[in-house]
């Protein structure tokens, strides 16, 4: 069996700490290596090692930084099959959805490559007599990021890229469900001419994360996954003085309005609802159609699609829609759920309960469910459910279907499908969500915009990628310079003011 490493100081290194975690194939449902398993003592001198390299990396001339990361951008490109076979292989996606889950990550990276004019300051000629001001945006030292197991790509391309080319030594502790990928990505970042030590790859569990929230080097901390878990790590990393974002869970609504194109929005449901085995934090998990016409109308299309999705392992071809879920117990849990939706009073438009692949029966593959006459007190409306089940509320009105997303706890995404411009501007002005999309079914912004959440899914104030990354990686100095001219007339002993 294939023991896999950490990645310290540009090689790969066993773990000491004599813990391991198995890792998964969930298409077979069967062990196929194991990750060491992260002590204190292991963290603590990957921090130390990257502190160490960090102050020279920071002095590089931020073009130079770059240009190691336009040689990463090639070398994603070159290798895009290999990391996407790897990704399929340990988390289930499909091939197309696991390259996809690279490439968002590369577009962030590409946008990173633009790090010396994302640092440029601020300058004021003459703000008094003799005087100049201006700013410098600096880099913190050595950040972390706490990465999940449904994009072991995209989300730590989103963390390093802009945390590395803003002069940082960055720590990476992937999810120990797949972390054959992120030690991919720093193998490339080596080649890429990164110098050794500023990319430690630590892998573990919460022995780990404990470790990076306490460790007193490390200056701020990413974090995405659970909501339970983004709360803990931002009291614990603030309480210890760090700058902490976290991004937490979803439960995002798609409404639909009477004169929507009923076609498109069947097909953007399905798409959003179940791809990645509905996997995503950005999935689109409630459809409310406004009216029962609207609401019948919809049903009726989504039926024969979801009945006819095809459900399998990466192996099976491109045709496939998606893969198994990531273990046995999120699939027990997704189980769960639904059941829970049938005793509380759904109904279960789409049965997806007995599936069966013939050849994987040992795998983690959950068929398609789909609820109709869902009500927002059930488990399954409430819960975050990260799994291929959709749950239709039905709403007599604009605003009660308004009302729905925006009184629910969570805020990550949403979307209107409508052909009525007044109705869709006043969704995207009124709705208290972070990202909207109108027609649009899972609106993740470009990697020149920013990323994140309004309410319980989000905890920190500045979002993902874009130029929010490039604030939250470094801190401002701003420096009051005078020369002064002519004769010296002794010190001033009042506070300055303008004249």
């Amino acid at each position: 069996m294939q023991e896999l490493t950490h990645f310290i100081n540009g090689a790969h290194v066993k773990g000491t700490s004599g813990r391991f975690a198995d890792v998964y194939n969930p298409a077979l449902g069967e062990v196929q290596a194991k990750v060491p398993l992260a002590s204190k003592e292991e963290l603590d001198a990957a921090v130390a090692a990257a502190a160490a390299v960090q102050p020279a990396w920071a002095a590089t001339n931020p073009q130079k930084r770059a240009r190691v990361l336009m040689k990463f951008v090639q070398l994603l490109n070159r290798d895009m099959d290999k990391l996407a076979e790897a990704l399929s292989r340990e988390h289930g996606k499909t091939l197309p959805d696991a390259a996809g889950d690279v490439q968002r990550g590369l577009e962030v990276v590409e946008f990173c490559i633009g790090a010396p004019h994302l640092l440029k300051g601020e300058f004021t000629d003459s703000a008094g007599t003799g005087i100049d001001m201006y700013s410098m945006r600096q880099p913190l030292g050595v950040v972390a990021g706490i990465t999940p197991f449904n994009f072991p790509a995209m989300i730590p391309l989103w963390k390093m890229a802009p945390a590395l080319a803003c002069g940082n030594a960055f720590i990476l502790k992937p999810s120990e469900r797949d972390p054959s990928v992120p030690l991919m990505l720093a193998e490339l970042l080596q080649e890429a001419g990164l110098p050794d030590g500023l990319l430690q790859v630590v892998n573990g569990d919460k022995e780990s994360v404990d470790a990076i929230l306490d460790n007193d080097t490390i200056e701020a901390i990413g974090f995405v996954g659970s909501t339970p878990i983004a709360a803990y790590i931002y009291e614990r990393g603030c309480a210890n003085g760090k700058r902490v974002q976290c991004f937490g869970g979803a439960k995002n609504h798609m409404i639909i309005m009477p004169d929507a194109d009923m076609d498109q929005a069947a097909d953007a449901l399905v798409g959003a609802g179940y791809g990645a085995a509905g996997e995503r934090c950005m999935a689109i998990s409630v459809a409310v159609p406004v009216g029962n016409d609207t609401a019948d109308r919809l049903i009726e299309k989504l039926v024969p699609r979801i009945e006819a999705l095809k459900v399998g392992p990466y192996t099976a071809g491109n045709d496939v829609d998606y893969g198994p879920v990531v273990t046995a117990a999120a699939k027990a849990n997704i189980e769960r759920l639904v059941q829970s939706g049938l005793d509380q009073g759904a109904t279960l438009a789409v049965d997806g309960r007995d599936y069966n692949l013939q050849g994987y029966e040992n795998g983690y593959f959950v068929g398609p469910h789909l609820f109709d006459n869902v009500t927002k007190d059930m488990d399954i409306y409430t819960t975050e459910i990260f799994g291929p089940v959709l749950s239709t509320v039905r709403a007599e009105t604009y605003e009660e279907a308004l009302g729905l997303a925006m009184d629910h706890e969570y805020g990550n995404g949403t979307a209107i499908f409508t052909r009525d411009g007044d109705t869709a501007r006043d969704f995207a002005k009124r709705i208290n969500i972070g990202m909207v999309g109108i027609n649009v079914p899972i609106p993740v912004p470009l990697a020149y915009h920013t990323f994140g959440g309004w309410k319980k899914s989000v905890f920190g104030d500045l979002n993902q990628h874009g130029p929010d990354a490039f604030r939250f990686y470094t801190r401002t100095k701003t420096v009051t310079s005078r020369w002064p001219s002519g004769t010296k007339e002794g010190g001033e002993f009042s506070i300055p003011v303008m004249d």
